[in-house]
């Protein structure tokens, strides 16, 4: 008992902190709760509006602002609504119900909605005022005005407050009793361990090097952020919505910053000159293009490119920069000169004769020069050497495109350590096996773990290139979170299919009607009106599938003889490559066989094959997709393949179909395609046969499915999923090597 007054030292100042401590907490929980509810009548109004937006969009389209009363005065039963008003577009409170303050304006009501406790007292008591719009098809159609009842709130605030005021006393009490028992049963005892906890001792020596003190938290953090990591990935697997505001929010907010440097070998826009001398302007055949342009456009960065075209030094700054689009200038293009022994080695020799054939696993034999190796490297520096150059901070995201650049995230990591470098590899990962064929499969895949995303367009090409790291580097692979980790640094491989950029309501309404589009077609190629058309877009290259295809319309006309004389196959072959010798022999024997299946099935003086081996603009192409009843898209293993998300975005009457190689990327989201083996030929010229006998009906139940599907997985949505991953992975690896940083300096 002698320590009675030593306790009572002790417990007095307790009691007294936590009385003080629940009288403090008072009005912090009360206006806690205040904003919780304020919040949830938020969420509440925005419910409301959105239920009522149709039908009040519809008595707003009609003029029958007397029916919009009614239909307020119906919701304003409601108990926890007090009034309701409509705020037309011209800024007038035009419907209001009874209750509703008459010196309360649309003004008045947008300047108290935005404050952060956006409340009024009126006759009744104190209100919480939201203010949402309405939506109709045709956009905004003014704002509903609704005051909530808060007194409800006060009411529930006193039972907090009463609840709380017990706890706190409890506890206290709790804790007064608990430390009378201890200091009476271990006076002595507990003063040791209280100045021994004091001095730090049984603290820090279990945690005693060689284990750092905070290296538990750390790991336990590091897995829970790998763990929030996936989660965020799952939940994105139904999300939408994405666009260029989105994705420009997406760079301010999570990237701080809009700077974004794209590296391709394939400029988005050629400047040639024609057989007059001018200067013209036309974009490439090339699905890189297609879908990193959008992107470049919404971003405004810098695009760095090899200048191929015969008037694109004439066209440029004394820096080699222009601004493009022509005539808009969202972004800028600086362009490379290299010298015909670099283009040589580097893109027609190592990138098209050897990675090219060697990743497509197609039936041509890759090959690989010592020569064409060291031009391959001394172009990716070129490249890595403008990134640092044009990077107006050293913290630029790098956009780095396709197998032309392998070895350049590693070269820009060296220079600029904290870039964020996200490759993407456009063309399909073969087996470890296939890709140990190449001489330096060790230097692109070092070259390649310099990125801080690893994008390919399957999960299949993921696996396929992390068993290729397992392979051939001493690198430490977690499958489960789909990183490698090497030399110290991490890699996030994950599967982000490209797409394309959905039309816009203004694009859509200057096409052509498809009729018309036939039409012209008709007159074009000489195409009778009676005929059914199917198409193939493509660039002249063996991994398309030119040569199946041209089988499988020979058999459709052999096997269903009632198409001769009534149906006509249009290729759009754009030439490419055409210096290398295998696509030259390619290019020869695809005339050969169009030839001969002309003169097999001509029928007064139709010929069933139309071979348009010439570029065909953005907008040439968009017009045949209009035109035809059905397109092919048989590449024999492609990374994804935009053709075929092209046409179905063309077609917004919802007709035609889609004959689609289970080979190509998009089979994995376009199930609703004819979805054919390329190489079975029966099976194409059956799944042809059907496209043209298919009904309407059925046509249009596919077609609406495959532009939902194109319409949601966008461009900006893979680019923006790219680029929210590099976001949370930086701020993932900041957080670790903070971490370690303090769990090392305290061990020391």
């Amino acid at each position: 008992m002698k320590s009675l007054p030593l306790q009572l030292r002790f417990l007095v100042p307790l009691v007294l902190v936590l009385a003080a401590a629940a009288w403090l907490a008072v009005p912090v929980m009360d206006r806690l709760t205040l904003r919780w509810f304020a919040r949830d009548l938020n969420l509440r109004g925005a419910l409301v509006a959105n239920s009522m937006s149709e039908s009040v969009a519809q008595a707003v389209q009609d003029a029958n602002l007397r029916r919009l009363q009614a239909l307020f005065g119906r919701t304003v039963q409601d108990e926890r609504l007090v009034a309701m008003g409509w705020c037309a577009p011209d800024g007038r409170m035009a419907v209001r119900t009874l209750l509703m303050p008459p010196s309360l304006d649309c003004e008045e009501a947008a300047r108290v909605a935005a404050e952060p406790e956006p409340r009024l007292r009126i006759e009744g008591g104190p209100v919480h005022l939201s203010m949402h719009p309405v939506q109709a098809e045709a956009g905004p159609t003014g704002h509903l005005v609704l005051l909530h009842d808060l007194s409800f709130i006060d009411r529930r605030s006193q039972d907090t407050r009463r609840w709380l005021v017990a706890l706190v006393t409890g506890l206290g009490v709790l804790m007064a009793l608990v430390t009378m028992v201890v200091a009476q049963l271990s006076w002595r005892g507990w003063i040791r361990g209280t100045r021994a906890l004091l001095r730090g001792e049984g603290l820090l020596r279990p945690m005693a090097p060689p284990s750092p003190e905070l290296e538990p938290i750390a790991t336990e953090l590091r897995e829970r952020l790998r763990d929030l990591d996936d989660q965020l990935r799952r939940s994105r697997v139904h999300e939408g919505g994405w666009d260029a505001p989105r994705l420009q929010a997406l760079l301010r907010s999570q990237l701080r910053g809009d700077e974004v440097i794209v590296v391709s070998n394939r400029e988005p826009y050629i400047h040639d000159r024609d057989a007059r001398g001018e200067v013209v302007v036309r974009r490439p055949a090339s699905g890189l293009v297609t879908a990193v342009e959008p992107v470049m456009r919404a971003c405004s960065g810098t695009w760095i490119a090899h200048g191929s075209g015969s008037a694109d030094r004439d066209t440029v700054d004394r820096h080699d920069r222009v601004a493009l689009p022509p005539g808009q200038s969202e972004y800028r293009l600086r362009r490379l000169w290299l010298t015909p022994q670099q283009e040589q080695g580097y893109y027609y020799g190592f990138a098209n004769e050897g990675l090219w054939p060697l990743c497509h696993v197609a039936h041509v034999r890759p090959v690989f020069r010592e020569s064409d190796w060291e031009a391959y490297k001394a172009v990716n520096q070129l490249f890595a050497d403008a990134v640092v150059a044009e990077a107006r901070s050293d913290d630029p995201v790098v956009l780095v495109q396709d197998y032309h650049f392998a070895l350049l995230p590693a070269m820009v990591r060296r220079r600029l350590p904290r870039a964020t470098i996200l490759t993407f590899w456009h063309i399909p990962w073969p087996n470890p096996e296939s890709f140990g064929i190449c001489p330096w499969t060790q230097e692109l895949l070092e070259g390649m773990l310099g990125s801080t995303i690893m994008g390919f367009h399957t999960p299949g090409h993921c696996k396929n290139f992390l068993e290729t790291v397992d392979r051939n580097l001493e690198a430490r692979i977690e499958h489960e979170h789909s990183s490698v980790s090497f030399r110290g640094e991490q890699t996030l491989v994950e599967a982000y299919p490209i797409s394309i950029a959905w039309p816009t309501a203004a694009e859509q309404g200057g096409w052509a009607s498809p009729a018309d589009c036939r039409r012209a077609l008709g007159a074009q190629l000489g195409i009778p009106a009676h005929h059914r058309i199917a198409v193939g877009v493509d660039r002249f290259d063996y991994t398309k599938g030119i040569l199946e295809r041209l089988h499988a319309v020979e058999r459709l006309l052999e096997k269903h003889p009632q198409w001769q004389g009534r149906f006509t196959f249009v290729q759009v072959a754009a030439p490419t490559r055409g210096e290398l010798e295998e696509y030259q022999a390619f290019q020869q024997r695809i005339h050969a066989v169009a030839e001969r299946i002309n003169q097999r099935f001509s029928t007064g003086g139709h010929a069933p094959v139309r071979l348009l081996a010439q570029h065909h603009g953005p907008e040439a192409v968009q017009r045949l997709y209009r035109a035809a009843d059905a397109c092919v898209v048989t590449s024999l293993h492609d990374g994804m393949n935009l053709v075929c998300k092209e046409f179905v975005a063309a077609r917004d009457d919802e007709q035609g179909v889609l004959v689609l190689s289970r080979y190509a990327g998009a089979a994995r989201e376009l199930a609703e395609a004819l979805v054919v083996n390329p190489y079975h030929v029966e099976e194409v010229a059956d799944a042809l046969h059907r496209a043209l006998t298919m009904p309407a009906a059925e046509q249009r139940e596919r077609m609406a499915a495959l532009r939902s599907a194109v319409q949601e997985y966008n461009v900006y949505r893979w680019a923006g999923h790219m680029l929210t991953d590099a976001a949370r992975w930086r701020l993932r690896e900041r957080v670790s090597q903070r971490l370690r940083r303090h769990s090392d300096a305290r061990a020391a």
